[in-house]
């Protein structure tokens, strides 16, 4: 497993991380725990060594501060999320900071993630959501310090809004933020254009997630496949979207020459290719996910002719939304 730094952190992270998502038991139906956790033990012996988790992902800080625990000789980071106060995803325009997160609330997350997950500090703190007109706004920067100087967090960052990743240029910019979190992958190439240089810019580590477009970028989308009831997927692939992913996923495969079952590997390996990110953070519930991804993070990206046929099958467009 190779490691890149996380920005101007001096945390040297693994280039595949852990997205714990899925394994909590919220949105992504069917985990059983005692998988996951093998998955996620299987995960740091390969070498992974940046986990991410939430308050909202259900069990998974528990889940994840269970296995951590029983690996403190390793060198490993474990990021969480503050929801916002507000609980609307993704932040809409003109939402004031004090509304989504005040001082006060996010402390509040914080110890609660700490008490789940019996952790002393957590290595990253994120917002679960992020608009730029918070920045210079609110009383959320003042607390961040704080729990820096108490030892309870050691470096701050931001989700980005799902698709908006020129939403956080302002707040890169600014200094203030450690890492982002945001949505890359070979059909949303977006982020390439102004968010990765500015980050790279600034010393702002970058953390990709929806790397394989929540399955999209598996080969294994078909019009025939289906989603346990509750599954977030349910909506995501809803209507014919199933079909135009199938379409979408079967034209970049041929073009690349390569199989569907390989397209998975390509994805990660694009993704890893902008020297500007730092880690992939993979949602993994099983053993077998975790030894295909984590083979992935051994530093060799694309080619510059695959690159450039991946760029030729950008397809923007945002299943989140209804």
């Amino acid at each position: 497993m190779q490691h890149r730094p996380l920005g101007k952190t001096g945390l040297s992270v693994s280039e595949i991380g852990f997205g714990a998502w899925g394994i909590g038991g919220s949105g992504w139906i069917g985990a059983q725990e005692d998988e996951s956790v093998r998955a996620l033990h299987r995960a740091i012996e390969l070498g992974v060594n940046f986990i991410d988790t939430a308050r909202g992902y259900g069990e998974s800080e528990r889940i994840v501060g269970q296995v951590v625990r029983e690996h403190r000789g390793d060198p490993l980071y474990v990021a969480t999320k503050v929801p916002p106060r507000n609980r609307i995803w993704p932040a809409p325009d003109g939402v004031d900071p004090a509304e989504a997160f005040p001082g006060d609330h996010i402390r509040a997350s914080l110890e609660t993630s700490l008490r789940v997950s019996g952790l002393e500090a957590f290595d990253l703190l994120q917002f679960h959501v992020w608009s730029d007109e918070w920045t210079g706004r609110g009383d959320w920067l003042e607390t961040i310090g704080d729990l820096k100087r108490e030892g309870k967090i050691r470096f701050f960052g931001v989700s980005i809004n799902d698709y908006q990743p020129d939403n956080a240029l302002t707040l890169v910019r600014s200094g203030h933020v450690d890492a982002v979190q945001v949505i890359y992958n070979a059909f949303h190439q977006a982020p390439e254009e102004r968010l990765l240089p500015a980050c790279a810019e600034h010393g702002v580590g970058v953390i990709v997630r929806v790397a394989l477009d929540e399955g999209g970028l598996t080969g294994r989308i078909t019009p025939d496949v289906t989603f346990p009831d509750g599954d977030f997927r349910q909506r995501f692939f809803g209507g014919d979207r199933k079909k135009q992913v199938k379409q979408h996923a079967d034209a970049l495969a041929a073009d690349l020459g390569i199989e569907g079952d390989q397209l998975a590997e390509v994805a990660l390996r694009y993704v890893l290719s902008h020297d500007a990110v730092s880690t992939v953070i993979a949602g993994m519930r099983t053993v077998r996910n975790v030894e295909r991804n984590a083979a992935v993070g051994d530093g060799q990206g694309l080619s510059t002719a695959q690159r450039a046929i991946v760029a030729r099958h950008r397809w923007e467009r945002n299943f989140y939304q209804a």
